[in-house]
C-alpha cells in the first residue's frame, strides 16, 4: 500500500490516510500505519509519529511529526485549538437548515454487552462543532464540518444528536432514520488541516475527495 504525501518539509508529514486503515494494530492482528511508518522516513532517522488520530473508517488528512520536538509542538497546536480541520461527512437523509453550531459535550460509556460509545452529557467534556450543508441527493445530505474541539467520534456523535442524523455507513450511531442508501464505511472525510508555526510558513494540506463519496453522486 502507497499512502499519498499532501504535505513534506523537514519536520512534517501529512499523508492521505485510505479508509480502513487504522493506527495502531487491532487487537485481532492485521495491518495498521504503524506497518507503514518506516516506509515514510524518507531519509530520515526517525520515523514519523502520528500527532492526532482518525478513526479507522475516516479517511484523510493526518499529520505526522518527524521528531519528538515537533511532535510536542504540533501537539500543543491541537491542544490550543489552533489547528483548522474540516470534515466532509454524508449524513444518512435530509437537513431542513442550511448551517450551524453544535455545542454538546461528550462523555464516554461502556457496557459489557454494546462495547463503548460516546454520549451527549451535561458533565462531559465541552465539545464544539460548525457545519454547513453543501448537497444533497437520494444518498444523503452532504456536509461540511467544522470541530473546534477534538473529542473522540465528536463528529460522529454530534452529527446524530445535533443534526437527528447519523452519518452513512456508521455502525455505532447508525439509526433507523435514513435514505436507505448503504456504504461500506462511516463515510467522514478529513479533507484538510492547516497548522500554524511560529516563524515558519503554516502546514497546509488538502486531501481529494475519495472514490466511495464520488459513487454516491457528490463532488466538491
Amino acid at each position: 500500500m502507497t499512502l499519498p504525501i499532501l504535505f513534506e518539509d523537514g519536520e512534517a508529514l501529512v499523508i492521505d490516510k485510505p479508509a480502513g486503515l487504522p493506527l495502531d494494530m487491532p487487537r485481532a492482528g492485521g495491518v495498521s500505519l504503524e506497518n507503514h511508518l518506516d516506509s515514510l522516513r524518507f531519509g530520515f532517522a526517525r520515523a514519523p509519529a502520528p500527532v492526532h488520530r482518525l478513526d479507522r473508517d475516516t479517511s484523510g488528512c493526518l499529520l505526522l511529526a518527524r521528531n519528538p520536538k515537533a511532535l510536542k509542538r504540533f501537539s500543543a497546536a491541537f491542544e490550543e485549538r489552533v489547528v483548522e480541520k474540516v470534515y466532509l461527512g454524508i449524513v444518512a437523509g435530509k437537513i431542513e437548515q442550511d448551517k450551524g453550531v453544535i455545542e454538546l459535550a461528550l462523555s464516554k460509556i461502556s457496557s459489557a454487552a454494546a462495547g463503548w460509545r460516546m454520549i451527549p452529557a451535561k458533565k462531559g467534556k465541552p465539545a464544539l462543532t460548525r457545519w454547513r450543508k453543501l448537497a444533497e441527493n437520494e444518498a444523503g445530505t452532504l456536509v461540511e464540518f467544522r470541530p473546534e474541539t477534538g473529542r473522540t467520534h465528536q463528529i460522529r456523535v454530534h452529527a446524530l444528536h445535533g443534526l437527528g442524523i447519523a452519518l452513512l455507513g456508521d455502525p455505532i450511531y447508525g439509526e433507523r432514520l435514513s435514505t436507505g442508501a448503504t456504504a461500506p464505511r462511516t463515510m467522514l472525510h478529513a479533507s484538510s488541516l492547516q497548522v500554524p508555526r511560529p516563524g515558519k510558513d503554516p502546514i497546509m494540506a488538502h486531501a481529494p475527495l475519495p472514490g466511495d463519496f464520488l459513487s454516491l453522486g457528490f463532488a466538491v
